[in-house]
Order: structure tokens, then C-alpha cells, then sequence
């Protein structure tokens, strides 16, 4: 729903919650940004966990450590950019090629797309006069029919709310940002085996925080939400770190 096109007087409480909702962090939905920052955050978090565990059960190297964390750091970074922005990008190529289609369609056989719209309709539990209106007053408006199609009848939402580049951009910095977080401690600390146990609670620490913190925001149980994410990533750890010592050469 976009301004203008409600013909009701509306208070600048009742403006800002109606136009305003959803729609913060720079027009963006919160709940597209949130799951962008956490899709990068935590998928560079544990990918780089594991590595480095595993690494580090391997040899007590610290400086082959910290090299093969930042490799796949970045490695991580421009890869979770890249798909990032392909997929979104597919996602609007996707939008665009449906709504050509719808438009095409309501011009080629009317008759049939306004039966889709009654039909539509009709499961919502419209009857008789009520149906017949609102089905004459979407068929009277290209632009609407259009609209309708695309959400009611494909579960499309609007393309304008994907931005590729942003999308890219958000997940692969999240990413990094993420993959940072079990390097530190081998960065700041000399001894290995410290430096091991740290990386493994800071990043669990981490992780559970942030599944709270997606709960608190969104919908859902804090504690539950954050244990899942912490479970997720211990496994991860627990999995890189069998690993390396499997693989591990003595020194």
C-alpha cells in the first residue's frame, strides 16, 4: 500500500504506524535485514569456527592458525556476497518474468484471469453480491489485477524491496564480521590450547547472544532461539576439531 492511495484522513500516529511498519533500516523491511545479518554473520562465524579448530587440533602452529582463518575469511566473505546477490537477483529476474506473464495474460484472456480472480475470492469467503463487487473493482483497474495476481494468485511480493547489491553487500560484511570473531582470540593470545578454548566460548557466546537477540526482535523464545543457534555452531566446532585431530600431525 502505497501514500495517496487511501482517500481516509489519518492522524500522523496512524500515518506512521500504517506507512512506517516494516519498513525501517533505510525503507528495508527489518525482517529482510535481519535475516541478511544473521545468514552472513553466523554462516562466517561457524564455517571459520570449525576451520580454525580443526586446524589448530592439527598442529599448535598458531601462525598456520591464523593464516588459514583469514584465508578462509575472506574466502567465506566474497563467496556468501556472491550468492547473496546472484539469488536475489534471480529473485527479481523471477518477479519481473511473472508479471510480464500476468500482464500478458489479463490482456490475451480476461475472461479467464477474472475467473481466477473470483476464485481467489471466493476461498477467502466472499459470496454473491460481496463477490461480484470486489471482483468488478479489481478487473477495473489494470494496475490492481495485476497486483492481485501477483500476490494472491503467485504469493509474489513487490520487487522494489529487492536490492541485489545491497543484499550482497549486507550478508558478505555480515560474513566477515562474523568469521573475525574465533580468529581474535588466536591474534591476541600465545598459547594455542588457550587460545583454542576461548575462540570456542567467545563464538558460542556469540552466537547464542545473537539467536536471542533474532527472537527478541522478531517472534519466538530467547533461550530456545539462542540455544539453537549455539547448538549449531558447537556442532560445527566440535565437527572441525575431530577433524584435525584425525588428520592432525604430530610435532
Amino acid at each position: 500500500m502505497e501514500k495517496g492511495q487511501i482517500g481516509l484522513k489519518l492522524t500522523a500516529r496512524e500515518h506512521a504506524h500504517i506507512f512506517g511498519e516494516g519498513r525501517g533500516f533505510g525503507g528495508e523491511g527489518r525482517g529482510v535485514l535481519l535475516r541478511q545479518i544473521i545468514l552472513g554473520g553466523q554462516d562466517g562465524l561457524v564455517n571459520v569456527l570449525g576451520l580454525v579448530l580443526g586446524v589448530a587440533s592439527a598442529t599448535k602452529d598458531s601462525h598456520i592458525i591464523i593464516v588459514a582463518g583469514i584465508a578462509a575469511t575472506f574466502a567465506e566473505s566474497l563467496s556468501m556476497a556472491a550468492v547473496a546477490y546472484t539469488s536475489s537477483r534471480a529473485e527479481e529476474d523471477h518477479y519481473y518474468a511473472e508479471l510480464e506473464r500476468e500482464k500478458r495474460e489479463i490482456k490475451e484472456v480476461p475472461d479467464i484471469e477474472r475467473k481466477e480472480v473470483e476464485l481467489i475470492y471466493y476461498k477467502k469467503g466472499f459470496r454473491g453480491k460481496a463477490l461480484a463487487d470486489i471482483v468488478k473493482h479489481i478487473t477495473s483497474d489494470e494496475k490492481l489485477w495485476v497486483d492481485v495476481m501477483m500476490s494472491e494468485e503467485l504469493g509474489l511480493a513487490d520487487a522494489k524491496s529487492i536490492n541485489p547489491k545491497r543484499e550482497g553487500l549486507v550478508v558478505g560484511l555480515s560474513s566477515f564480521g562474523g568469521s573475525i570473531i574465533p580468529l581474535v582470540p588466536f591474534v591476541l593470545v600465545g598459547d594455542v590450547q588457550t587460545a583454542m578454548m576461548l575462540s570456542a566460548g567467545i563464538s558460542l557466546l556469540t552466537l547464542f547472544a545473537a539467536g536471542a537477540i533474532k527472537a527478541r526482535i522478531t517472534i519466538g523464545n530467547w533461550f530456545k532461539s539462542g540455544l539453537e543457534m549455539l547448538v549449531i555452531g558447537g556442532l560445527a566446532g566440535i565437527a572441525g576439531y575431530a577433524v584435525g585431530m584425525l588428520l592432525g600431525v604430530k610435532n
